[in-house]
């Protein structure tokens, strides 16, 4: 705050003129006051970004809930987004299936773009009624399948898309979890990749952060880690077996995924309503929240750039 009354003009000003102490305290009241005034908007706008995404967060949950609504959101620009991260910072803010394409795609493709907690989120896997079949070939899982229209409608993005958007920049992956009891966790991981079609779509990811526990990376235990931990893992598929497992995990545990041998998270499994009995831990598991035998009711898998900003103030 470079004006009249800040601190180097008046000891330059006193010392040439002898300005009264009266007027001197009175500038420095009203330094004082203007720099209250900045404290106090800025409490302000932060808690007006507060109540934004709160209020988003709580539209998002409300379209979970209908799941029949549709939100396919048809942008009136041309231009083209590598992801949803993009679309929030261009002032779309609303939850829904908006068109993106990554730099290396020669496609774009519809995808749900989460605009709560934070915005920007691209989902790339989600479950929440049990009315998509998960346990399917190398080509769907490639390609991608499911219901990208209505609002909690389950899919699977596809590994070539996941592949394009990974390679573009340095992404951090979320997992939602909810169970039948209607408790919500959460997983992130940093620095998520995903490796083309020759690598067998490998997966990488970075330090673990969150609230259910680290079953990606088998970081809740060192000595299961050998087993447990689908970093670094080649996707498998019932047709395509590259596990680290003398039988095809896919197969065992009905889904496509990660798997190593087998796993700690089958987020493709079966879906079950909570508690279950099967011959192998095929349900949609996470072992550090609920164990093997117990079935997630909704997940959902996003990822954001770590470099981004909202610029939506």
């Amino acid at each position: 705050m470079d004006n009249f009354c800040s601190s180097h003009h008046f000891v330059f000003i006193v010392a040439l003129f002898g300005l009264p102490t009266m007027a001197l305290d009175a500038c420095l009241q009203e330094q004082l006051r203007l720099k209250a005034q900045v404290r106090l908007l800025e409490h302000q706008t932060k808690l007006q970004q507060i109540k934004i995404e709160n209020l988003l967060q709580e539209k998002e949950l409300q379209l979970m809930d209908r799941g029949d609504e549709i939100v396919v959101i048809d942008l009136p620009d041309r231009r083209t987004y590598a992801d949803c991260g993009e679309i929030y910072n261009q002032g779309h803010i609303q939850s829904g299936i908006y068109k993106i394409r990554p730099l290396q795609s020669n496609a774009s493709f519809s995808a749900y773009c989460d605009m709560s907690e934070g915005g920007g989120w691209t989902i790339f896997q989600r479950r929440s009624d049990g009315s998509q079949n998960f346990y399917r070939n190398w080509t769907d899982y490639k390609q991608g399948f499911g219901d990208f229209i209505t609002a909690k409608g389950e899919y699977w993005l596809g590994n070539d898309n996941l592949h394009y958007l990974t390679s573009q920049d340095d992404y951090i992956l979320r997992i939602d979890l909810v169970d039948f009891e209607g408790q919500r966790r959460f997983a992130d991981y940093k620095s998520f990749r995903v490796g083309d079609e020759e690598s067998a779509y490998q997966i990488s990811c970075g330090e673990y952060s969150g609230t259910a526990g680290d079953s990606l990376t088998g970081g809740f235990n060192p000595e299961v880690q050998w087993w447990a931990n689908h970093n670094g893992m080649k996707f498998s598929t019932q047709d395509r077996d590259n596990d680290n497992y003398e039988e095809n995990c896919a197969v065992e545990d009905k889904g496509g995924w990660w798997y190593n041998r087998c796993h700690s998270a089958n987020l493709n499994g079966l879906y079950y309503n909570g508690p279950y009995t099967s011959k192998t831990d095929d349900g949609i598991v996470w072992y550090t929240w609920h164990g093997w035998w117990y079935s997630l009711k909704y997940v959902a898998m996003k990822i954001r750039s770590a470099s981004f900003v909202s610029n939506l103030v």
